[in-house]
């Protein structure tokens, strides 16, 4: 498998160990196979069905996504998605299916306050600022001050007017000493689930790259959660199949912190987190926590835990 599909040896010797040798043969599969685009309407300017039937009008063929009603999957493209005159408008932002649930399943209302920590580009920030319909107060911090400006750019093509952008370090979040109702933290990671759009990343991360970003996302993450609000819920997500940068990062935070709960999601859209890997047992509500996988769910790879502040 690792001469055929051209992966370094560890990734597939861990992707065995945690989904067995026919899945993973499955997974990288289904990561030779192009994805399906997909794009997130933006219901501050317009309706699914209006843009449908402007988007139709220039030949394009969309599918309604099972999971989100403002969302399509685009079968047929006669226009390169990113120029024409409704995505120039903003009434819509190109984005992966499963990047658009961390920000449903948050769930933001308007009379919130909401902070997205790692915002740029800003698809989940502008997915937030919608879902609270341009209300409440929505906080979009970066420390990456290049991706800052497309992140402004995005905000103002959308017609975002309820967020203020920081450039700043979200290892910092407390010194701002506000208390969110909700938080979305989509942990900077190996991007491990991108292989399917990106095939250099079957290379260029080490198990090194992997251990250093697993220090990162446990801080961000232990820093997120000390500026919830009782009751408030943090989301958890990354684009990585990972368990170094997904379960095992929560395991290791929420083992010693007992006001916070994993909470199960309305709705399965993916698999159930695992519970047990590389001979480790986790804590038992990880199996709250969602998986996708390629070969499973023909998305990248992508991974959500909700977690919640006890009242």
């Amino acid at each position: 498998m690792v001469k055929k599909y051209g992966y370094l040896e560890y990734m597939i010797k861990r992707y065995i160990d945690f989904l067995g040798e026919h899945d993973t043969l499955k997974l990288l599969e289904a990561n030779e196979t192009p994805l399906t685009p997909s794009i997130r309407v933006n219901t501050l300017k317009i309706t699914p069905e209006q843009l449908k039937t402007r988007l139709e009008k220039k030949g394009f063929q969309l599918e309604r996504v099972e999971w989100i009603s403002h969302a399509f999957k685009v079968k047929k493209e006669t226009l390169n998605l990113g120029s024409t005159h409704e995505y120039l408008k903003g009434y819509y932002y190109i984005q992966n299916v499963t990047s658009m649930l961390p920000s449903l399943i948050l769930n933001p209302r308007p009379n919130q306050l909401v902070i997205d920590m790692a915002a740029a580009p800003g698809g989940k920030g502008t997915h937030l600022a919608q879902l609270m319909n341009n209300q409440g107060t929505l906080i979009l911090i970066d420390r990456n001050r290049k991706r800052i400006l497309s992140l402004e750019m995005n905000i103002r093509r959308l017609g975002v007017t309820n967020a203020m952008i920081l450039h700043q370090d979200s290892i910092l979040l407390s010194k701002l000493n506000v208390m969110a109702d909700k938080i979305l933290l989509d942990a900077p990671c190996t991007g491990e689930g991108l292989i399917r759009i990106d095939k250099t990343r079957k290379k260029s991360k080490k198990m090194s790259h992997l251990k250093k970003m697993n220090t990162i996302q446990k801080t961000l993450l232990k820093e997120g959660l000390s500026c919830l609000k009782k009751g408030g819920h943090l989301i958890y997500s990354t684009c990585s199949i990972a368990p170094e940068e997904n379960e095992l990062v929560i395991n290791a935070i929420l083992k010693n912190q007992p006001n916070f709960k994993i909470e199960k999601i309305s709705k399965q859209y993916g698999v159930e987190g695992l519970t047990s890997v590389y001979g480790e047992t986790l804590l038992p509500d990880l199996k709250h926590a969602q998986r996708f996988y390629p070969h499973v769910h023909d998305t990248i790879g992508f991974f959500i835990c909700l977690i919640r502040r006890r009242s």
